[in-house]
């Protein structure tokens, strides 16, 4: 799935990572426990949590993760946004809730990882 038809299925903003909605991706994770998306190896799926913080930006750095969807109305802040423009990666936030996402997303040919 494109990028941007996932940008277009869940309302989501894009904050950053503009020039690379139409990368496609076949996989999505979701999680607000950033110890559980530090045990994703090399899947490199899309990102759907709700932790909005430096400590998500972070944690997908150092799991080489690059796409983000923030879910349940949550904003990044400029900081947040820097820091992901930085290392190139894409940032999108969505109003829906994280099971709304999880399931347009699935229901629209995402896999999950297991």
């Amino acid at each position: 799935m494109k990028l941007r038809e996932i940008s277009e299925l869940l309302n989501a903003t894009v904050r950053c990572g503009e020039d690379r909605l139409d990368e496609e991706h076949e996989t999505a994770f979701a999680s607000d426990l950033m110890s559980d998306v530090l045990t994703l190896g090399d899947y490199n799926p899309v990102i759907l949590t709700g932790l909005c913080n430096m400590q998500t930006i972070r944690t997908c750095e150092m799991g080489n993760l690059d796409i983000i969807v923030l879910v349940r109305r949550k904003k990044a802040t400029d900081e947040m946004i820097e820091e992901a423009e930085d290392e190139g990666m894409v940032v999108m936030e969505s109003d829906f809730s994280m099971f709304k996402a999880c399931g347009l997303l699935f229901q629209n040919g995402m896999q999950p990882i297991f």
